[in-house]
């Protein structure tokens, strides 16, 4: 993979640049964690060279002096909103970030529910972390927010939330996903802080949009496909451009907020320390970028992945129209194509050849690996058993998997388990290939191929299970499908 971006720069600059950003309050800095934490694999990809856990290193570099409070809506633990990508509901996730944080010897202060209005699920959840030894605070819906500032800044707002103990000069805010109120615990917090007498700061991490980039560039494109159904849009800051005459880029939220946050700084410190959106950012990745045209090409293709992430939404009724039609722009605007995606044309081309559903997948060195549907195994199976032959150097006409044991697991599957559908998914398709791997050497040798897989670009011709889709997930195969069911049913 070539690289784009130099992450040894990046976490030594972005740490570097927190610490700055701290000594110029009072030693202690609110600091709004924006994305993810580690796992951010749309920065990886993108950005070839950013390691998924990026942050998180950069992070434990500052140890000593941070510590982290997540927060989480009482509105999403009340109706079990789910983190779509790793299929868990946000408040297990909150569990899961604080076993993750703590294992990397980074320090969780505590958990702020926000948003409460005495939920009993919240008052569960509550419960549940302070038998864990987790402290945990209420913050409040505020009437008028974010528009009634003398309410919100005064002891009926923001007075009446909670004060977060905290004893470390850099607070992490962060959450398991949007929306969950990281932006108002922080400004909530800065309150306490001045009626305390400490001039706290303020200040926001966020990788995307990059601001000192162009606009239209495609590593900022492929943020606006990535949030297409959030419909933020990129700009312009107008405020950044006013006071330095700098062009910078923001996202829509953040630039029609910020008048709002201007007088609730002020009202709460005075004056307010920042006076564009852009001001209170930290994010340095754009510094870091040693190949452009290497990122531009990589976010091409994320924008083609997230169109059809976006068209299979809208099959299966979780998307809508305005999704796909605005990420459609976004292509054009990228000079991006779907044929560029190389994985597309050649599937779709195994799919006219051979009349049945069929899969494409593209290894590290660029050479295109295809799998077609059989009596015994889908699509899918056959190209991961296809793809995993070719890179062991196993000769195509080799069983490594006998069909005499695949019989036996359709048989199975069709008699006892009630399927309609005998071929093997993939989940089956491996732990059969695991199964032979202890007599025959050949199956150890493509089983011992799987790591080479992650990273590899896949195109089904039609919408695979869930089953599958999770499988190639987990493989860390970036997978496309076709927004099309191979059988017109009403239930898939």
């Amino acid at each position: 993979m070539k690289i784009g971006f130099d992450n040894d720069k990046y976490l030594t600059m972005q740490s570097e640049h927190i610490r700055d950003r701290i000594s110029k309050f009072d030693n202690k800095l609110y600091l709004e964690f924006g994305g993810k934490l580690f796992d951010d694999y749309h920065a990886s990809r993108v950005l070839p060279g950013f390691e998924p856990d990026s942050k998180l290193r950069m992070l434990m570099q500052l140890s000593d002096q941070a510590e982290i409070v997540i927060v989480i809506s009482a509105a999403d633990i009340d109706k079990n909103k789910m983190r779509g990508d790793l299929g868990i509901t946000y408040d297990e996730d909150v569990l899961r970030l604080i076993d993750e944080f703590t294992s990397r010897g980074l320090y969780v202060g505590s958990v702020c529910i926000t948003r409460y209005a005495g939920q009993e699920s919240a008052d569960h959840f509550k419960k549940r972390l302070e038998k864990l030894g987790i402290k945990v605070y209420f913050h409040y819906s505020i009437p008028g927010y974010p528009s009634n500032i003398p309410l919100i800044v005064s002891d009926e707002g923001y007075g009446k939330n909670e004060y977060i103990e905290t004893t470390r000069p850099l607070v992490v805010i962060t959450a398991p996903g949007p929306g969950s109120g990281k932006m108002a615990t922080c400004l909530s917090q800065v309150y306490h802080e001045y009626k305390r007498g400490v001039a706290a700061g303020y200040a926001k991490f966020e990788t995307f949009p990059i601001w000192n980039i162009p606009l239209k560039h495609p590593v900022n494109l492929a943020y606006e496909a990535a949030t297409a159904d959030l419909n933020d849009v990129n700009m312009i800051d107008p405020f950044h451009l006013e006071a330095y005459g700098e062009t910078t880029v923001n996202y829509n939220r953040d630039v029609e907020i910020f008048p709002v946050l201007q007088a609730m700084f002020e009202k709460i410190m005075g004056e307010c320390p920042y006076k564009s959106p852009t001001d209170m950012g930290v994010n340095m990745a754009g510094n870091c970028i040693v190949d452009d045209e290497v990122c531009c090409e990589a976010s091409r293709q994320e924008i083609i992945r997230r169109y059809y992430k976006s068209c299979a939404a809208l099959l299966t009724g979780t998307g809508s129209e305005e999704e796909v039609r605005k990420i459609e722009l976004l292509l054009k605007q990228a000079h991006a194509s779907l044929e560029d995606r190389k994985v597309v044309p050649a599937s779709l081309q195994k799919e006219q050849e051979t009349e049945g559903p069929a899969a494409a997948l593209e290894l590290p060195d660029g050479r295109i690996i295809y799998g077609k549907t059989s009596d015994l195994l889908g699509a899918s199976s056959a190209l991961l058993l296809n793809a995993l032959k070719e890179l062991a150097g196993i000769p195509h006409e080799n069983h490594v998997i006998s069909p005499e044991a695949i019989r036996p697991i359709q048989e199975l599957k069709t008699q006892y388990l009630g399927s309609k559908n005998p071929r093997l998914h993939t989940d089956e398709t491996l732990i059969a290939l695991s199964v032979s791997a202890a007599n025959n050497p050949e199956a150890r040798k493509a089983l011992e191929q799987l790591p080479t897989l992650r990273g590899c670009q896949a195109h089904t011709s039609v919408m695979l299970s869930s089953v599958d889709i999770w499988e190639f997930r987990k493989l860390g195969i970036e997978l496309t499908c076709e927004p099309k069911f191979e059988k017109e049913k009403k239930y898939h």
